[in-house]
């Protein structure tokens, strides 16, 4: 996906379809993406200085879901120098608009675009706890293939 592409895909609304729409993300964005990161996790919050790094680095991959009240998820991707491989580092949906099919929308246009730069893996660790993206991930596709015990800041299991 270009800076300048944006991909409009119709999301699950309880009242109304909404239209998402998915993009690179900017330093215009930088004050939603640090909201929603504080609004969304207790701990392992992305700093605002690690987004504007993520921001200004090639090799990253950070795309925003905005829906018709604004920036409304993100999805952050790193790619591995000198491999084929690329990491799902962090995903987020506001809380307001979980639910809507965005954050499988998200992954998806994070697929494509590491796919376009090279890459034919893409690894993730997710809490053991976090059920919802646990069953997004296998709906999706992916596979368990390992455990990493006292990954998070709380101590939890990736």
């Amino acid at each position: 996906m270009s800076s300048e592409a944006q991909e409009q895909i119709p999301v699950r609304g309880a009242a109304r379809a909404a239209e998402l729409r998915l993009r690179d993300a900017s330093l215009d964005d930088l004050d939603a993406l640090v909201r929603l990161e504080d609004a969304s996790f207790d701990s392992d919050r992305l700093s605002r200085r690690s987004f504007r790094r993520f921001l200004q680095n090639d090799t990253d991959f950070l795309l925003v879901a905005e829906i018709e009240t604004g920036v409304a998820g993100y999805i952050l991707l790193l790619k591995h120098r000198g491999t084929r491989l690329a990491r799902l580092y962090s995903i987020c949906v506001d809380t307001a608009a979980r639910g809507l099919g965005i954050a499988a929308a998200l992954m998806r246009a994070g697929e494509d675009a590491v796919r376009e730069r090279g890459c034919a893996y893409l690894r993730l660790e997710v809490r053991r706890d976090n059920e919802p993206a646990i069953q997004l991930y296998r709906k999706l596709g992916y596979r368990l293939f390992g455990t990493i015990p006292h990954y998070y800041e709380d101590d939890q299991e990736a």
